[in-house]
């Protein structure tokens, strides 16, 4: 099975949902790029998840959204813009924390499960997992797999381990 049919059955994108916002973000100049766990996945042997959080920059957020198909579901929250189409389990959650803005500034297009998009530098998802591992709001089973995506990305990239806090690295014994 190739990539992209084995990414769509699983995550039951029928719609393609994954490829048309990706299509949007190009197709309108957006500067953006992919953090949280699909982004890992571009640097690390890749585990199956149904979200994508992406950053897109506040000056192409309105633009993005109005260029969204017919039917796209949008809600927005205090520190995020939530993305659901009809057809797909893909859940699209776009960052709108200050912290994040600097990303796509720094982010190279890489492929992750078969499809090319603007990932965010190593250094940049590292930094963003170790600030929602450290979110005492988020859900612990959240903690837990950002707890694990910090795990890979230092088995692949040890020389950021100073990068992240003693707190967090002690959980990851």
């Amino acid at each position: 099975m190739q990539v992209q049919a084995f990414r769509k059955a699983v995550t039951m994108d029928d719609a393609g949902a994954l490829e048309l916002l990706v299509g949007v973000l190009e197709s309108t100049g957006a500067s953006y790029c992919v953090i949280g766990g699909q982004g890992v996945n571009a640097y690390v042997d890749p585990l199956v998840s149904l979200d994508l959080d992406v950053v897109i920059a506040a000056a192409d957020l309105d633009r993005v959204l109005a260029a969204l198909p017919p039917g796209a579901v949008v809600e927005r929250f205090p520190h995020s813009v939530n993305v659901s189409m009809p057809g797909s389990a893909v859940r699209v959650q776009v960052q709108t924390d200050a912290r994040y803005l600097a990303f796509p500034s720094r982010a190279t297009a890489k492929t992750v499960l078969g499809l090319s998009m603007r990932v965010a530098a190593v250094e940049d998802l590292l930094a963003g997992k170790v600030w929602a591992a450290g979110d005492p709001e988020r859900r612990a089973s959240k903690r837990q797999k950002d707890l694990a995506d910090i795990a890979r990305v230092l088995e692949r990239f040890p020389h950021l381990r100073s990068a992240v806090p003693p707190s967090i690295l002690e959980k990851l014994v």
